[in-house]
């Protein structure tokens, strides 16, 4: 089990719940389109912030959190749909909570080195 404070380790558990999840979701037009999104947002979370983590500057390291920020922000837009178009929602609601969650420990993150300039 991993530590709760491990950031790059719970943004890979995301995504992978998220894959996990997008196996299960109907093979129809409107969920093809909708599981390339997210899949696209989803793993792009944990991808950006592990760049952030090799950042060469500052401004570098901000910029990779503020992208992972936005793609976790769009991630939930994605599973928002999904909880309003769906009839299984009990995880795609859990990971609406935990989408919620990372989005607050990035923005607290990209807020807090922003400052810092």
């Amino acid at each position: 089990m991993t530590s709760k404070f491990d950031l790059q380790q719970r943004l890979f558990e995301f995504s992978i719940s998220i894959v996990n999840e997008v196996r299960k979701l109907p093979i129809s037009n409107e969920y093809k389109v909708i599981s390339y999104q997210i899949l696209k947002s989803a793993t792009s979370i944990g991808a950006n912030f592990e760049e952030a983590q090799a950042a060469v500057s500052t401004a570098d390291f901000a910029n990779k959190v503020a992208i992972a920020l936005k793609e976790a922000r769009e991630t939930n837009y994605w599973i928002r749909i999904i909880v309003a178009i769906s009839d299984a929602k009990v995880e795609w609601i859990k990971l609406e909570k935990e989408s919620k969650e990372i989005i607050k420990i990035l923005a607290s993150i990209y807020n807090k080195t922003v400052v810092k300039k």
